[in-house]
């Protein structure tokens, strides 16, 4: 596309694969760069802070909170290199567009490149939501003004996050553990784990029975001859399903009126059904309608990625961003189910392409969004451009989680305009009298699907694996009341009532969406914080709180339940929408969640408890730091209350006569196994800590295992969980297990093997002893101060001594190891044509192109990573530049050593009175400013 004469635009956008695919659609005249994301944020600690401010009062959290909350925007140390070739291209051009991404994210990108850049020339806002040549075309032709009241939003939002985090992590490391961080919406997601755990705990299972008849009927014609029935009701009261079931208690709900079988009663009744004649009595059709699925908005893309491929939110999005910024799809950020005029017009016609005119309903279909709080002005996320491409069109172009998901959006998108499913459903209840006069009830169920509709491109899955699906069909044969029926067999069935089933990431956005907290553009990154906290692991699909994470929602619900309330959590939603809808100001939502003040706006129980500085400072001598780190489990058969503790070392088990406090561990005991503490072991979830799970952990008083006794002295030999791992031990004699080795299989002769380590293998001619055993580096030989490695765990058991001194005799070098091959070509790096490959390094994998390496980022795996991605991480490693060198520290001389210390003590001595004289003087003269808007930002670049 040309530019006007003469003109020359910089395109700034995020990402260097976001620019290529864009300058390839604009002429002469552009220069597309990318920004690589953020270029400045508030402070990420003291050393981010620059000089000139780092004597505030407010250096800290990075925000005036006593000046309009007035924020401290710093250039991020890994963006000031592109910033300066971003600055240097700002004076070479005559316009410049800036095209980041849709959304109040992008937005306040836009703000601080402008801010940051303070360029010369006309700067515009350029905006798309999809990146295809007509559509940046359109962009480039009209673009407009940085909205300011979204930048307010989300600078609001940043903000917001900021004062909840840096005020309330605290807390937690006071009252719980250092480094721990508390989050507006991560402490929220959090607390919704914990409480599903707390009811699998609760939870008591129950046992019930019934009866499933396999029914015959005499003359089937086309339909099937059989089918299965199963027994609902007894003498008129209905039997007993899971439903019926207290899942506190495992009885039956007071009033449910009921009958309850068990095994022996099922199967009696079995039996006296038998040979007795069957009947139906009702037969009820219906018929049957399913409308098509939205198209997806962000949240239900992440729920059917999971399902279908097996992604994590992470994963999704960033295959997600791969396709959008490739100009595959549209953008992938967004709450609307809405479809423009042209993508409905190109589903359509792929639709009859594909499926015929039949399968096309005379009007178009548009959806209304169910998302509670949604404000995102963008389409549902579809195939990119007017005409779709078909995923067969675009297989050779994608990698192989790039086309699958590809595929599920544009199968979703079609789907969304596709007819109904229509068919017939029938219900039906059979009678049989027993042999003693019993009057036994069966039912069944029947689906008939007559036209499949959009079921042919598209059906959804369920968070239930063993859901039926919804294109599934149940055939029953022909049937009209009074028919009689035959029973060929009849089977007493058992089953269990089941704890509610564990989150997955895709369940837990869905609850968050829900309860309108969180946002399409941090559902990712909220299921990854919680993992990299340690508040949250994950076993396969499921999430598994720690008990790291009940100690901290613990804290948070009896302290500050309302930072972690889902009502409030959500209505400070409510504020940032009507802040970037232009209806409030952002400072004075700021003032009263922080200060208490209350003008109308902000949350009334936050303000009135004197808002969250108050809150925090006021309420911290009321914790108690053991009673947090202590969660109830049970009274054990002795009466003894049984709690889990968290330490430093992890959490372990303690059990204690009610009313007797236990004496806190000595220094490194935490998590060891000592009287009435016991380990529990690593991957352990927190409801399998069952009473017999429980006694066994204690077994021996001390969390240990007795293997056997030692044939030599006859004392016992025990399996022990310690600090650094499981060992065996007896008498005075400890080993800890060879990495080969499990504490679950380990047998009583191995135990033996390793008490004997070091192993004398003898003595050589000299009379110097010779030894075999197992060291930090792995096995050895050793004579006197020499070493000498063994190739193998097993050789400490089995060298002999000639080998030992051959060993020993051979030459101590260090050979150097012939490089390990890659663990992954990836090809040419579309960037700089250089080959990429990952190897494998000592703190774990990284991509490289031979000059710059880049390690792999949490979550992502050598097998997974794509070309583009590992081009981006080159890229963005290269624009930090060389890490900086540490320098050394000088050495002082040691005939000055007791002059330096007091001149370092009358240095502090006198800075510390400096300090607090300043903080006198700007307590006094600090006023709040609460009409200055916050994007009034300081910015810092020194």
């Amino acid at each position: 596309m040309p530019s006007n004469a003469g003109t020359t635009r910089l395109v700034i956008v995020e990402s260097p694969a976001k620019a290529k695919t864009i300058s390839g659609y604009l002429g002469p005249g552009y220069v597309v760069e990318a920004s690589f994301g953020h270029v400045r944020d508030l402070p990420r600690n003291a050393a981010d802070v620059p000089a000139k401010y780092k004597g505030e009062p407010w250096a800290r959290l990075g925000v005036d909170v006593d000046n309009g909350f007035h924020a401290l925007y710093v250039v991020s140390a890994d963006r000031k290199q592109q910033i300066s070739k971003l600055t240097k291209l700002a004076k070479e051009v005559d316009e410049i567009l800036l095209a980041t991404d849709e959304d109040r994210e992008g937005e306040a990108i836009a703000w601080h490149l402008v801010e940051t850049l303070k360029p010369k020339v006309p700067v515009k806002r350029m905006v798309f939501h999809e990146i295809t040549k007509p559509a940046i075309q359109a962009a480039v032709a009209n673009p407009r003004e940085i909205d300011r009241d979204l930048v307010d939003a989300q600078e609001a939002r940043r903000i917001l996050d900021r004062l909840y985090g840096y005020e309330v992590s605290p807390v937690l490391w006071k009252k719980v553990m250092p480094k721990l961080s508390a989050g507006r919406v991560q402490s929220v997601a959090t607390r919704i784990v914990v409480e599903r755990e707390r009811q699998r705990m609760a939870f008591r299972t129950a046992e019930y029975w019934d009866i499933l008849a396999t029914l015959a009927v005499a003359n089937a014609g086309e339909g099937p001859r059989t089918f299965h029935a199963t027994l609902i009701a007894l003498n008129g009261d209905r039997v007993a399903a899971g439903k019926d079931f207290e899942p506190t208690t495992g009885r039956v709900k007071p009033g449910a009126g009921v009958v309850h079988l068990d095994e022996s009663g099922a199967r009696g009744l079995a039996a006296r059904l038998a040979d007795r004649p069957f009947t139906v009595t009702r037969v009820e059709e219906k018929p049957y309608r399913r409308r098509p699925y939205a198209p997806f908005i962000t949240s239900t893309l992440q729920q059917e990625a999971a399902r279908k491929l097996r992604l994590s939110s992470q994963q999704t999005m960033r295959t997600a961003q791969r396709l959008y910024e490739n100009g595959y799809i549209t953008y992938m950020r967004t709450d609307s189910v809405n479809l423009s005029e042209t993508a409905i017009s190109a589903a359509r016609r792929q639709i009859v392409e594909l499926y015929g005119e039949r399968s096309v309903p005379p009007e178009p279909r548009r959806y209304t969004g169910k998302v509670k709080n949604a404000q995102e002005a963008h389409e549902a996320i579809r195939p990119a451009g007017d005409n779709f491409r078909t995923p067969g069109e675009v297989a050779k172009e994608l990698s192989a989680d790039e086309f699958k998901l590809y595929e599920l959006i544009w199968r979703r998108t079609i789907a969304s305009q596709m007819t109904d499913a229509v068919g017939s459903s029938v219900s039906v209840r059979i009678r049989a009298l027993s042999s003693t006069g019993e009057e036994a009830d069966f039912g069944a169920t029947g689906k008939t699907i007559t036209d499949p509709g959009f079921l042919r491109a598209y059906v959804e899955s369920s968070d239930d694996e063993n859901a039926e699906a919804e294109d599934a069909e149940r055939r029953l044969p022909t049937l009209v009341k009074d028919q009689p029926l035959t029973a060929e067999e009849l089977a007493a069935q058992g089953h269990h009532t089941q704890p509610p089933a564990r989150y997955t990431e895709a369940s837990l956005v869905k609850a968050l969406e829900e309860l309108g907290i969180g946002r399409p553009s941090t559902y990712a990154s909220i299921m990854q914080t919680i993992q990299d906290r340690g508040y949250v692991s994950k076993r396969g699909q499921a999430m598994i709180p720690s008990f790291l994470a009940f100690a901290v929602i613990g804290l948070m619900e009896r302290h500050y339940p309302r930072l972690i309330d889902y009502d409030f959590t959500a209505s400070m939603e409510n504020e940032l929408d009507e802040i970037a809808g232009g209806d409030h100001a952002a400072v004075d939502f700021l003032t009263s969640f922080y200060f208490g003040s209350t003008n109308g706006t902000g949350d009334q129980a936050i303000a009135h408890a004197g808002g969250l500085k108050k809150l925090v400072t006021e309420n911290l001598s009321e914790i108690d730091a053991r009673s947090v780190n202590s969660i109830p489990l049970f009274a054990d058969d002795e009466g003894r209350d049984v709690v889990v503790r968290v330490g430093r070392y992890g959490p372990y088990l303690e059990r204690r006569v009610p009313g007797e406090e236990a004496a806190p561990p000595a220094e490194g005991e935490e998590g060891a196994a000592h009287g009435d503490r016991a380990p529990i072991p690593e991957g352990l979830a927190p409801d399998e800590l069952t009473p017999e799970k429980v006694h066994e952990l204690f077994l021996g008083g001390g969390g240990e295992r007795k293997l056997g006794d030692d044939p030599a002295t006859g004392e016992p030999i025990l399996l022990k969980a310690g600090r650094f791992g499981p060992y065996v031990a007896s008498g005075e004699r400890k080993s800890s297990l060879l990495r080969s080795q499990s504490p679950d299989s380990l047998t009583f002769e191995q135990a033996l093997q390793l008490l004997s380590l070091p192993r004398l293998v003898g003595t050589d001619p000299e009379g110097n002893e010779v030894f075999a055993n197992n060291g930090r580096y792995g096995p050895y030989v050793k004579r006197g101060d020499e070493f000498r490695s063994l190739d193998s765990e097993d050789k400490m058991f089995t060298v002999t001594l000639d080998e030992a001194l051959a060993l020993l005799a051979a030459p101590k070098t260090r050979q150097r190891r012939a490089a390990a091959p890659p663990l992954r070509e990836l090809g040419v790096d579309p960037a700089t044509e250089k080959p990429l490959v990952i190897k494998a390094g000592r703190f774990g994998p990284y991509v490289t192109d031979g000059e710059t390496n880049a390690s792999l980022r949490r979550g992502q795996t050598p097998e997974a990573l794509t070309i583009e991605e590992a081009s981006e991480m080159l890229a963005e490693k290269r624009a930090k530049g060389p890490a900086p060198r540490k320098k050394a520290a000088a050495k002082k001389a040691p005939a000055k050593k007791a002059a330096a210390k007091s001149t370092t003590a009358a240095k502090k001595t006198a800075a510390a009175a400096k300090s607090t004289a300043a903080k006198k003087t700007t307590t006094a003269k600090a006023t709040p400013a609460k009409k200055a808007a916050p994007r009034k930002a300081t910015t810092a670049t020194d």
